[in-house]
């Protein structure tokens, strides 16, 4: 196998990136869609105050998490063919992970919002609680645990922040 020139794994980083963001913001808006169409169901108006304020945060989140997972297009626009590709494989990475952190908020938020609209609200409490710890572990603990797996494979020669070219 030869070896990538700096030029070629910032490529194939920046194209590993996009690929990870059409997954995210495929979620992030079906997510955001479901949020803007809620107040205009019959059941809304029974919400309460609470669950209004609730759904205030999921909205806004899922908003901030959409403007960040896409915020790379825009940037690659603004950047194309300037040569420029390892500012922007690190912008993508620092709004991938921003946007990620808003679509935790906004996916615990809207568990929290629908749970206490039909449970009680410790059980609401607990099951976003629980909720929250099954993201965190999926997308925080386990990855950064095993950040060093594959560092002897051949085939992924980057190092674990995803960043550096060589």
């Amino acid at each position: 196998m030869s070896k990538e020139t700096e030029k070629q794994r910032w490529q194939r980083n920046f194209a590993d990136l996009l690929q990870e963001l059409r997954v995210a913001q495929t979620g992030v808006q079906i997510l955001f869609a479901f949020l803007l169409t809620l107040p205009f169901s019959n059941g809304f108006t029974r919400t309460t105050e609470f669950q209004r304020d609730v759904y205030v945060v999921a909205l806004i989140a899922a908003a901030g998490a959409t403007a960040m997972i896409i915020s790379p297009v825009a940037f690659h626009r603004a950047l194309f063919r300037q040569g420029r590709k390892p500012e922007l494989v690190q912008f993508a990475h620092k709004m991938a992970t921003a946007g990620l952190a808003f679509m935790l908020v906004a996916m615990v938020s809207s568990v929290l919002l629908i749970t206490d609209f039909v449970l009680a609200r410790p059980i609401a409490f607990l099951l976003s609680a629980v909720t929250g710890l099954w993201f965190l572990t999926f997308w925080v603990i386990l990855p950064f645990s095993r950040r060093n797996w594959g560092d002897d494979d051949i085939d992924d020669e980057e190092d674990p922040s995803g960043l550096s070219p060589g």
